[in-house]
């Protein structure tokens, strides 16, 4: 096990401790300054610290590689959000591998999906907007390493409310619970020469891959969904250095035919003959 993996697997811990001793703080009478709760919390952020200054940043020079190029995950009109082409890390965190991830949402036509509400509806159906159910294709000759969809599809978050819930409360009981759960229904793909591509936020039980199979170019390997920490059905895609992405590190990609879209691009990203139409 690798000592980022280590680190990850001990800064969860800390968190729990810090919540279990806040409720024995509160229901027992444990005769020592509320303050030191907070204790296990200095130590996760200083763990965290220590870990980046000796494990080196996932973009730092040593790091660094060239962009990957690979074929497009989708097909159809889509726009890109939280793109690497305007920041990295692009989510605003290196965290997870994903340095150099991007969001698209399926556009068929402008306007096409349901736009952000202050106040209501506080949350939609899936069905209401056009990735869910959209299918997802390999973006090269490759190996599946991991394929999972059980994990529901939750309603969207594009509200303030819904935004507020999933940031102070859901978003942090799933990075307690580990990287599954913020990515959700996904497929990791060996692509070689020590490059691999996550698919995040699939849809509930629309694998039509296994861990083992062998992929080719353009094939579909699930349907997009909204699973996991996810405020509508997108496809959040990226390329990292391992299977693993508690541990991985983000790789820049380029998509063959596309580049890299910027955010609120809108792109067209062609079908080919082992495409679906």
């Amino acid at each position: 096990m690798s000592a980022r993996k280590l680190a990850t697997i001990a800064y969860r811990g800390l968190q729990l401790t810090f919540l279990g001793l806040v409720i024995a703080h509160l229901s027992l009478d444990l005769g020592y300054p509320w303050w030191w709760n907070f204790l296990p919390i200095v130590l996760a952020y200083a763990l965290v610290i220590v870990a980046n200054r000796w494990g080196g940043a996932p973009d730092s020079p040593r790091a660094a590689r060239e962009p990957v190029e690979v074929a497009p995950p989708v097909t159809g009109r889509w726009t890109a959000l939280n793109s690497p082409a305007d920041r990295t890390p692009s989510h605003g965190t290196h965290a997870y591998g994903q340095t150099f991830a991007i969001d698209v949402v399926a556009e068929p036509e402008a306007d096409a999906r349901p736009g952000f509400r202050w106040l209501w509806p506080i949350a939609r159906r899936n069905d209401a907007f056009p990735a869910f159910d959209a299918p997802l294709l390999a973006v090269a000759d490759a190996t599946v390493v991991r394929a999972t969809d059980g994990q529901r599809d939750h309603l969207s978050r594009t509200s303030l409310p819904g935004l507020l819930y999933l940031m102070l409360l859901e978003a942090s009981v799933r990075d307690l619970f580990g990287a599954k759960r913020i990515v959700g229904n996904h497929v990791i793909l060996d692509l070689g020469d020590g490059t691999y591509a996550l698919y995040a936020h699939l849809r509930r039980g629309s694998l039509t891959v296994r861990e083992g199979d062998r992929v080719t170019v353009g094939q579909p390997l699930a349907r997009c969904g909204n699973s996991g920490n996810s405020t509508e059905p997108h496809l959040h895609f990226q390329l990292m250095d391992g299977p693993d992405p508690d541990s991985a590190r983000g790789i820049p990609f380029t998509w063959r035919g596309i580049g890299v879209p910027r955010n609120r691009e809108a792109f067209e990203a062609p079908t080919t003959e082992s495409q679906p139409a």
